[in-house]
């Protein structure tokens, strides 16, 4: 049987304020028309449907307007789970209607245990669960200790193998980090993700692949690039679009899965690369490079979100010039970010999380401060006229100061 997997749409996502709902339609027509032409028996939408539990108004639209045409117009049926972006009770309005066609919402692990029958293939969907939902489920069980989410995951596999038919293949959606086998603290994971989000993924306490090992194929989401796929068998599709500026920094080719799947568990899978209707294009240069005809000709302008990192040898560099607006009469208005850093600085891109939080736990309030300001500004410290207001400052961040009134950061630096 032919299926087509994707994951994490995020419908309704922001980039820095600027709306993705075009570039999301622009790639959901593209898996529409893929799932199609090639003629699969289901699609499968592993989690993190919409960006947030209470999606806006025009996200709902779009999606709805998605499943229609898979569903309603196509005759395909989606298999999908619900994230942990999602709201239970936005995905099951409508599970009913959709159900009539074949399609199957899960978006509460009590059904999970109760396979989608088809002909060659059993599907079992397992939403995005906390360890204390597992818990309350088998509360009646005196032998089943739940500390973690691997816990609760081997007992609800367990249970799951039970309804196994041996004459068919069995396929597993689900939303979790998953590393692989011999990555059981999930650093690889986690390097991954700080290059793609500046937080770590919601939920992050990863399982290993080997848990999945009874299911022939484990279509996930929750990550949102391929490439942490742990096996061939247990894969990431990653999201369709990307969905900030370090992720765009990949330059990953975004898109899903086809695979096909035989009674037999023999697996075959090809991954289809989405067109991007409007790139994200991360630039780091000087102020007159980026105003260099040069330069700039060579960029997609007025086609393009962007996203400039300015290098300065001094502040003063910028002084009464408009930087926002010289840039937008060249590149355009589409302009999501402006950061600034001191000629000459590399940016590391691939530091773990547990390099930052070692670096951080080593600094002290004023230092922690004195990094934001100086990445900030470019300037090499705080003026003197200024150190008493940052030490109020300071003492709200620690707690020792009573007062409640705000104080803004912007208070603490000028453009000199």
């Amino acid at each position: 049987m032919k299926f087509l997997h994707t994951s994490d749409w995020h419908v309704g996502r922001t980039l820095n304020g600027w709306s993705l709902l075009e570039e999301q339609e622009w790639a959901f027509q593209q898996i529409v028309d893929l799932a199609i032409s090639e003629q699969v028996d289901g699609v499968i939408i592993a989690g993190d449907l919409y960006d947030r539990a209470v999606p806006p108004v025009d996200a709902i639209k779009l999606f709805n307007k998605t499943l229609a045409r898979l569903v309603l117009e196509e005759q395909i049926p989606v298999y999908a789970i619900s994230g942990n972006h999602d709201g239970a009770e936005r995905l099951h309005f409508g599970r009913d209607f959709f159900s009539t066609s074949g399609s199957s919402f899960k978006h509460t692990f009590g059904g999970a245990f109760e396979p989608i029958e088809l002909e060659d293939c059993q599907i079992f969907l397992l939403p995005f669960i906390d360890p204390i939902d597992a818990r309350i489920y088998y509360k009646d069980d005196e032998d089943k200790e739940i500390q973690g989410i691997g816990d609760a995951l081997a007992y609800i596999l367990e249970d799951m193998e039970k309804a196994f038919d041996p004459d068919k293949s069995h396929i597993l959606v689900t939303h979790f980090a998953v590393s692989k086998k011999d990555d059981s603290d999930g650093q690889s994971l986690r390097e991954l993700m700080l290059s793609e989000t500046s937080n770590t993924v919601g939920g992050l306490t990863n399982v290993t692949s080997d848990l999945f090992k009874s299911f022939d194929y484990v279509a996930l989401g929750h990550i949102h690039t391929r490439f942490a796929s742990p096996t061939k068998r247990v894969q990431y599709s990653g999201s369709p679009v990307a969905f900030n500026v370090k992720e765009a920094k990949r330059k990953e080719e975004k898109g899903v899965y086809i695979l096909d799947l035989d009674a037999t568990g023999d697996l075959s899978q090809t991954f289809h690369p989405l067109e991007v209707k409007r790139p994200i294009v991360a630039l780091q240069a000087s102020f007159e490079t980026l105003m260099s005809p040069e330069f700039y000709k060579n960029q997609p302008c007025q086609k393009a979100w962007f996203a400039f990192d300015i290098q300065l040898s001094s502040r003063k560099e910028l002084e009464g010039i408009n930087v926002r607006a010289r840039l937008e009469e060249i590149y355009g208005t589409d302009i999501v970010e402006i950061t600034f850093s001191r000629l000459g600085d590399v940016r590391e891109e691939n530091v773990t999380v547990d390099q930052h939080l070692k670096e951080l736990e080593m600094q002290s309030p004023q230092e922690i401060v004195s990094d934001f300001y100086q990445t900030v500004t470019g300037a090499m410290s705080c003026q003197k006229d200024r150190l008493p207001l940052w030490k109020v400052f300071l003492r709200r961040l620690e707690g020792a100061d009573n007062e409640t009134s705000p104080v803004r950061i912007d208070q603490f630096w000028t453009l000199s």
